[in-house]
């Protein structure tokens, strides 16, 4: 690929779920959408250059900065609407009851499987309760 505008992602990037966060193990929401938004800086549109810059997610289909753009845009959502939630004093239960996720999950989420979207608002909610350093 020498020469070539390729970003090989890793599971930062996901185009088939939502990012695994792992609060426990020092990963987090945060952390996850600033890895996105480096992608999404170093990324070129392909209206500038030949067809952009080529992203090859961890999982799923290849794609283009635009796609990056999008996967950030829901995780910031997603993040900010649980923060406000537990700025409101609502407990885990109460949280995912609300369905945070929900308008995302026909792209990224997925009822079965090693991550549902109630293990990912689990891991955020979890990461945004804990103590920040």
């Amino acid at each position: 690929l020498r020469r070539s505008d390729v970003i090989a992602t890793g599971d930062i990037f996901n185009t088939a779920q939502y990012p695994v966060i792992q609060p426990g193990d020092g990963g987090g929401i945060n952390g996850e959408i600033a890895a996105l938004n480096h992608i999404v800086a170093l990324a070129v549109p392909a209206r500038n250059e030949e067809g952009g810059t080529i992203i090859v997610p961890g999982h799923g289909h290849v794609s283009d900065q635009y796609e990056v753009v999008l996967y950030r845009d829901a995780m910031t959502i997603i993040r900010d609407r649980i923060a406000a939630m537990i700025k409101r004093g609502m407990s885990l239960e109460q949280v995912e009851k609300a369905r945070p996720t929900l308008d995302f999950d026909g792209d990224y989420g997925s009822s079965t499987g090693p991550w549902t979207p109630e293990m990912f608002v689990e891991a955020i909610y979890n990461d945004l309760k804990r103590p920040q350093r």
